[in-house]
């Protein structure tokens, strides 16, 4: 082996070595991303609670266009805060890329089961259907957290993950939309504003 090819092996290891390191100390980032869906979504929710209640008008379309505009700035939002989070330090890690990856796959997971409720919806004229969003959205972020909790390795996280999975059984048995939405909105600060901001606190405090 010639002295270029060595020093070629030296190299590709102290480059793995690096990556590794920088894997161990990473933060786990994406806390924004979660604080921002807790505040927007939360706002529709407050939106369609006062629907429910009859304090806004609701026939229908305005309901529809609450949500596609809560979905559009959260999109919006997103874009914006992935790219922070990819410029930061450990952005790029092996841990924090399989955490964006599990928190993709159950966005793209809730989108198409809310366009395939509203298509059903559609179909049989029965939107009653969709007071099950809310059931089916805190059981996707159980099982997020839980896999968040497996790839980083913070216990805490399972908790979290486990109070998701129980407000989806508790909106589930509600029934009513009078209950549904305020027990919702405590759930998004309990599983996704209140996590949020503590793992945004933990990526400052490490950066800095």
């Amino acid at each position: 082996m010639t002295r270029d090819q060595v020093q070629s092996v030296h190299d590709d290891i102290a480059y793995m070595k690096a990556l590794a390191q920088e894997g161990r100390r990473a933060p786990l980032l994406g806390g924004s991303v979660l604080v921002a869906a807790a505040v927007i979504f939360g706002a529709a929710t407050v939106g369609q609670w006062m629907m429910v209640l009859g304090r806004i008008p609701n026939g229908g379309w305005e309901s529809l266009s609450l949500w596609l505009s809560a979905a559009a700035v959260f999109v919006i939002a997103l874009i914006v805060l992935i790219r922070r989070i990819e410029s930061a330090c450990g952005g790029a890690s092996a841990m924090n890329r399989s955490v964006g990856a599990a928190w993709s796959a159950i966005g793209y997971g809730i989108f198409v089961t809310w366009t395939a409720l509203m298509v059903f919806g559609w179909r049989t004229g029965d939107w009653g259907v969709m007071a099950l969003m809310p059931t089916v959205v805190m059981g996707a972020y159980g099982s997020a957290w839980m896999v968040v909790a497996a790839i980083s390795r913070k216990a805490w996280l399972n908790v979290v993950g486990l109070i998701s999975y129980a407000g989806a059984v508790v909106l589930a048995g509600l029934g009513d939309p009078l209950l549904i939405y305020p027990v919702y909105l405590v759930l998004l600060i309990a599983v996704a504003l209140a996590p949020g901001l503590i793992l945004v606190r933990g990526a400052t405090k490490k950066a800095g």
